[in-house]
């Protein structure tokens, strides 16, 4: 494979790409969609409770005739159903038709109830009893890390985090502090910058750079996010993109393309905050003019 295993902090490694079920819904669909990524290559599958198809996820590796041990499996506790972290593991682990996980992840910091230390001490006996190889976290930020880390009797080996070029600015000091402590940042929606905001500073330099190594756009998104240490979870619902994504695995960026992405990154990362805050400035400004038109036709004087 083009793409890397990782060690985690506990000793045990992690394939550096995943292929996600987060937007793929449920049904014979996503049991097709699962079984052609194993198919093309991939051996890392990324699940959660809420995305409500660990079921087709686990119906797909058994179809895949692997071996267990030849696949990479993680899923994350996500409070469905107002259900506890012992409560979750069984049931997604009936879903899936395994015996453990190889990565089990709380999905948010806000899940971690009563509190971090007391959910976190739950997630160690879930690896302690054999359910999941290993434990981590997704959504965390610094503050959240350090509060787990205080208590923390088992590290979490990774953070599964929002990470492309227009959040860079703002996650790379997070992504910073995993390396600093042992902890893998996983990234999710690398590809946003084509999918969900096309036409901003990102896409000169990717394109570019495309052209110039006669890759893909996409390919080199994940090729940079690649390159930044982390572990990419992607997603497709289309063979050839599945295949694709794999052989991002071979692109190498250099520090000038990585450099162009980055700055690119944090121009547009700035010009999209900029715009989200006047869009809730403009509505609350519309809903002030509608409140004192009210309080004017009711005859109230609130000035």
């Amino acid at each position: 494979m083009p793409w890397d295993v990782i060690k985690l902090n506990d000793g045990r490694t992690i394939p550096s790409v995943a292929y996600g079920t987060w937007t793929l819904g449920k049904g014979q669909s996503t049991i097709n969609n699962v079984d052609t990524a194993i198919a093309v290559g991939f051996n890392h599958i990324d699940t959660a409770q809420s995305y409500r198809n660990e079921e087709e996820a686990g119906a797909a590796l058994h179809e895949s005739g692997l071996a267990r041990e030849d696949l990479f499996i993680t899923t994350k506790y996500s409070g469905s159903d107002g259900l506890d972290i012992e409560t979750s593991i069984q049931n997604s682990l009936k879903k899936l038709g395994i015996k453990y996980v190889d990565l089990y992840l709380i999905h948010h910091p806000r899940l971690a109830v009563p509190d971090i230390p007391t959910a976190w001490a739950k997630m160690e006996k879930v690896k302690a009893d054999g359910y999941a190889k290993s434990i981590g976290v997704s959504n965390f930020g610094i503050a959240e890390l350090e509060i787990l880390l205080a208590s923390a009797k088992t590290k979490p080996v990774a953070n599964q985090i929002l990470f492309h070029p227009y959040v860079y600015e703002r996650q790379a000091p997070l992504v910073k502090y995993g390396i600093e402590h042992g902890i893998v940042s996983e990234a999710y929606s690398a590809l946003i910058p084509l999918t969900r905001q096309p036409g901003g500073p990102v896409d000169a330099p990717v394109e570019a750079i495309s052209e110039r190594l006669g890759a893909k756009p996409e390919q080199v998104l994940l090729a940079w996010a690649k390159a930044k240490g982390t572990v990419v979870v992607t997603s497709s619902t289309k063979r050839e993109r599945m295949e694709g994504y794999l052989s991002a695995g071979d692109i190498k960026l250099t520090d000038e393309d990585i450099a162009a992405i980055d700055a690119a990154g944090i121009i547009g990362g700035k010009r999209f905050t900029a715009r989200t805050i006047l869009r809730r400035v403009a509505v609350a400004g519309l809903v002030g003019a509608a409140v004192l038109g009210v309080c004017s036709y009711l005859g109230i004087n609130v000035l």
